[in-house]
């Protein structure tokens, strides 16, 4: 099957054993309509679906190692995807009910390297195939896309799409950077975003937020990651975080490491 007709992967979480049962022996999962419609308004339906297995999975924690496709997806209430339990607050709530054939097992396992918040991630079956952590899976912008290549090549530390709330208020950070000092927030403006003045109070407001958390927040627009990126982007991040006095290893995940796997993962082939 040539990769244009893969599809669009979503990866979704898996937050107890049940659901990965379910997902496995009765070859489905639910995603809350509200949910969906907030979170994948332009990436849905998925062709492929994934699953990001959180701390419930011990040594399986923290990574997406399971996918399948979706051969069907229909609108049901929760009193029929689960007939037995007594009704509840969450009875009449509408869910997508994805059938999904079996579950796969991918060769090596895309890893999330820091403690954080994952909703959904949906992404391209190139990305899915090619990703080695969590962070290579993120679809976003051409520029951001651009910066997190320039990041990976000069081994710069940083977590895509990160979550932060202050006051009610939350945002999704572009590239997020833990240093020993304060924090680095890094946006990419594109130029639309960055022509519309309606923008500048919002955005205003959001580095203030950011401030008041002990973040530094760094804005970078399309001409200076697409033409200046070297000369400028690269050398005002490594300054930023030499100035908070380097890299932090606080909220690292720890891993313990097939030592018969030396090489570590390698560019995965999936049929």
């Amino acid at each position: 099957m040539a990769e244009d007709d893969r599809g669009e992967v979503l990866v979704a979480i898996l937050n107890n054993l049940e659901d990965l049962e379910i997902a496995r022996c009765r070859h489905w999962y639910r995603i809350p309509v509200a949910s969906a419609q907030r979170w994948l308004k332009r990436r849905w339906p998925p062709t492929w679906l994934a699953f990001y297995q959180t701390k419930v999975f011990g040594d399986e924690a923290y990574a997406v190692r399971y996918y399948a496709r979706v051969l069907n997806i229909c609108v049901v209430r929760r009193n029929e995807l689960f007939p037995d339990q007594a009704p509840n607050a969450k009875t009449k709530r509408r869910y997508y009910q994805l059938t999904i054939g079996s579950l796969k097992q991918l060769p090596a396992p895309i890893l999330s390297h820091r403690w954080r918040r994952i909703v959904f991630i949906p992404t391209t079956w190139r990305k899915f195939v090619e990703a080695v952590e969590i962070n290579d899976l993120y679809d976003g912008s051409p520029l951001e896309d651009r910066l997190w290549a320039a990041f990976k090549r000069y081994e710069i530390k940083a977590e895509r799409q990160f979550f932060i709330e202050n006051q009610g208020r939350s945002y999704a950070l572009d590239f997020a950077m833990f240093c020993n000092d304060d924090n680095i927030d890094i946006e990419t403006d594109g130029d639309t975003w960055h022509a519309d003045k309606a923008r500048i109070p919002l955005d205003n407001r959001r580095d203030n937020d950011m401030n008041d958390l002990g973040w530094h927040v760094l804005r970078f627009n399309g001409q200076q990651v697409r033409e200046e990126l070297a000369e400028y982007c690269i050398p005002t991040v490594m300054n930023a975080i030499n100035r908070e006095s380097g890299p932090s290893s606080d909220g690292l995940i720890p891993r313990t490491f097939n030592a018969d796997d030396p090489d570590g993962p390698q560019q995965m082939t999936l049929f």
